[in-house]
């Protein structure tokens, strides 16, 4: 199983999760043209992906799901909730806790997390023929006991370090929105996602991305630094806006 990013970041987020026959897109918050040109960067076309998975409807990763998917003619997979704020017509049901099949070497686990929108879910990967598991957790406000389980004893994960909490409070946005970042239904900080990775078996994971990293509540130099103090046997990964990140192999 093999993970790259297009880009992640609050300018437009889209994912690539692949195995032997299968490659399905998580999210795309960028126009089509855009889109377009950053795929140039991965031994992929557009044609090759099975399936659009959405996490929720807020413009940095559906804005570009409706035309992207009608030119390549992908079905989406996504929640009601979702698909409603998105007017989408026609798209396959998916609901949090439940675990699908998307041909014949890929399962998907759709995990409900708390977030500002408005039928939200996060997704864990599992390739049928190795046994081996990715998580993707973006886009959340705060960690749940279901959570916690569902990340569980992974191989790979990609985990949002979206802000630092003195960044935030001393940053330029205004009050109402520092507020919703930081709530119960808005992003993880550095320190949740430290306490998230304390808080799971990490044993058996070998690769670590940290993403959606905010450009103005966040840098990349802190959570590297962060990152280098833990205790691990995984060298980790970070993703930026503008680059996103290569094929990693989990």
């Amino acid at each position: 199983m093999m993970l790259a990013s297009l880009g992640s970041g609050s300018k437009g987020n889209a994912t690539l999760v692949r195995c032997e026959n299968t490659c399905v897109l998580i999210d795309c918050g960028y126009s089509l043209l855009q889109f377009e040109k950053r795929m140039q960067n991965f031994s992929i076309s557009a044609n090759e992906i099975s399936a659009i998975l959405v996490t929720h409807e807020h413009s940095d990763h559906g804005a570009g799901i409706l035309k992207l998917a009608r030119k390549y003619s992908i079905p989406i997979w996504t929640t009601v909730g979702t698909a409603r704020a998105l007017s989408l017509d026609e798209y396959q049901v998916i609901s949090g806790g439940v675990e699908y099949s998307i041909g014949d070497d890929l399962k998907v686990l759709a995990v409900t997390v708390p977030h500002d929108a408005a039928e939200p879910v996060q997704f864990v990967f599992t390739q049928i023929s190795s046994g081996r598991k990715l998580g993707v957790l973006t886009d959340t406000g705060h960690i749940t006991a279901h959570m916690k389980q569902a990340y569980d004893g992974l191989h790979g994960l990609l985990l949002e370090f979206n802000y630092d909490e003195v960044m935030l409070q001393n940053g330029p946005y205004p009050p109402g929105l520092k507020r919703r970042i930081s709530g119960l239904r808005g992003h993880l900080s550095n320190t949740q996602s430290l306490d998230m990775l304390q808080q799971i078996d990490t044993s058996q994971l070998d690769c670590l991305i940290a993403g959606h990293i905010s450009e103005k509540n966040n840098s990349v130099d802190i959570v590297d630094g962060l990152l280098q103090q833990e205790d691990r046997q995984y060298v980790p990964v970070l993703a930026s806006q503008q680059q996103g990140f290569e094929w990693v192999q989990i």
